[in-house]
């Protein structure tokens, strides 16, 4: 699902009414009637209580009269609480709160937050509109507004919200504050980032979009290429395989990993690269743990790497260099460990590299501090994979900072370091150099265990060996990893789910997408 800020929606309404001479409170008219149809086909079959609408002075609040008329009209008790004096509210709004007080409906204006706790207790709704603020909100949400959210929230009530629950930013998800939080947010033409991205989308609910009549002749382009996955959009990247193919046709991923007592991270990840119809992996380790390895390993290959108290050396790098001749991409990080070493062995891999390359783990903990390192200028595809954790320490932000506008946070990551950005998580980012993005939609809470994220390095690193671009392969790997996790849980539930239980389900996740049977 194509997702647009909420710039570039205000620029189709500039067009519509500017450009086509749609008047706006006609536009105003069709958004309200169209949330009207929706809010009947979930709540029809309540028909006792009071519906209660909660109206800004904007034109969201405009919205909301809209649908005050045309519920009151199919037999639902409304009540309007508007959040100002009626002197504030002005064009098409104005149009919309002048026709339902004619029609004699309840209407009354809060001045100050002082009442509002005693109209909420007097009405004691069933159902609540939403109609505070629209995509446009940027600021923090104080007085009146904020104190009519936290009762919105706090009441047993239905939420339903107009275009977006009031608090978050249809640009980038960010929570303003407080936000409502809504059962159903019916939306227009497009949805927002911020209906996709955490933390916004937790509050959103069921989503619908709704057609309002915007002319699809002579639309502004949108600047941003944002998507919500989807199975097609997921589909397209998977890698075809020729009938008459074998294991030198299907990509050779080198993974340098493991350390004393993180020999697990270095099996999962090369496992993991198996299971993403890699031909070959070969897995290199310290030698003081190769022995270990191989003996988890089966199917991919092992082999040992200079190392001093079983963690590698810089004497490593030409080593890892050398295979990589013979092998069209490397997967780093899980389990390295910290040393002096380690930064030089990582930082000259990443800056010389000459094959794509996925980064995880410790190893972005080693990148810390050395981000002019990166290739910016040349075709080398690197993918780093940061959880919240992670990205702190890449950044210098606080893990709260991130996760409070993780796509904002992610998309100029990669940007000013060219390369892609896969920011884990619910809803995981995966941000590309040149402002692509995609919002991950498939996972559950069990990904949310030890080693979750080498299956997920090696997924990537054997997509990029069977020769997706970084952008794709990170998609492709981030929905498939997810949608193994959907599987197990099917199974057996997501509590004591394990990393390697996602292994033998990510063929089976793949399939799905190559037969449309998802």
């Amino acid at each position: 699902m194509r997702l647009c800020s909420a710039t570039e929606v205000m620029a189709l309404d500039r067009q519509a009414i500017k450009g086509f001479g749609i008047p706006g409170v006609v536009l105003m008219e069709t958004a309200g009637r169209a949330c009207s149809d929706q809010f009947v086909a979930r709540f029809g079959d309540q028909v006792c209580g009071t519906v209660l609408i909660v109206a800004g002075k904007g034109n969201n609040g405009g919205d909301g009269y809209v649908m005050a008329r045309i519920i009151a009209e199919r037999g639902w008790q409304v009540k309007t609480l508007v959040l100002g004096a009626e002197a504030d509210i002005t064009g098409d709004a104005k149009v919309m709160l002048t026709v339902i007080q004619k029609m004699g409906l309840a209407v009354d204006f809060i001045a100050d937050s002082a009442t509002l706790p005693q109209q909420f207790s007097t009405v004691a709704p069933t159902i609540i509109v939403d109609a505070i603020f629209g995509t446009g909100l940027k600021s923090s949400v104080r007085g009146l507004q904020e104190e009519a959210i936290s009762l919105i929230n706090g009441s047993t009530a239905a939420v339903f919200s107009v275009d977006i629950p009031s608090g978050v930013d249809g640009s980038n998800g960010r929570v303003c504050g407080i936000a409502v939080q809504a059962d159903l947010t019916v939306t227009f033409d497009h949805a927002k980032i911020g209906h996709g991205s955490m933390p916004g989308a937790a509050y959103v609910g069921e989503l619908k979009v709704v057609d309002i009549g915007i002319p699809l002749t002579g639309r502004p382009p949108f600047e941003s290429n944002v998507n919500l996955l989807d199975q097609a959009t997921v589909q397209s990247l998977v890698p075809q395989r020729a009938a008459s193919g074998h294991k030198g046709k299907f990509g050779h991923l080198l993974v340098v990993a493991g350390s004393p007592g993180k020999t697990g991270a270095a099996t999962l990840s090369g496992n993991g690269a198996v299971r993403s119809g890699c031909g070959l992996v070969t897995v290199a380790a310290p030698a003081a743990v190769h022995d270990i390895i191989e003996v988890k390993l089966t199917e991919a290959m092992s082999c040992s790497l200079a190392d001093r108290d079983g963690l590698l050396t810089i004497a490593a790098a030409a080593q890892i260099k050398q295979l990589l001749t013979e092998r069209q991409a490397l997967a780093i990080g899980p389990g390295l460990g910290q040393s002096a070493d380690l930064v030089k062995l990582v930082v000259s891999l990443v800056a010389s590299a000459s094959v794509p390359m996925v980064v995880d783990a410790d190893g972005l903990n080693l990148l810390a501090g050395q981000l002019d390192c990166f290739q910016k200028d040349n075709d080398q595809q690197l993918v780093l994979t940061p959880h919240p954790g992670e990205m702190a320490r890449l950044t210098g932000l606080t893990v709260a900072e991130i996760e409070a506008d993780r796509f904002t946070v992610a998309q100029e990551f990669a940007v000013k370091h060219g390369v892609v950005l896969v920011l884990k998580g619910a809803r995981t980012i995966i941000a590309a150099p040149d402002r692509r993005v995609n919002i991950n939609t498939s996972g559950n809470d069990g990904l949310g265990s030890g080693g979750s994220g080498d299956v997920l390095t090696g997924l990537i690193g054997g997509l990029l060996a069977q020769g997706l671009t970084g952008f794709a392969a990170a998609t492709l790997a981030v929905w498939l990893h997810g949608r193994a996790a959907e599987l197990v849980a099917e199974r057996q539930g997501t509590a004591g789910m394990v990393a390697s239980d996602l292994l033998s389900q990510l063929p089976v996740a793949r399939q799905e997408l190559v037969k449309g049977a998802y």
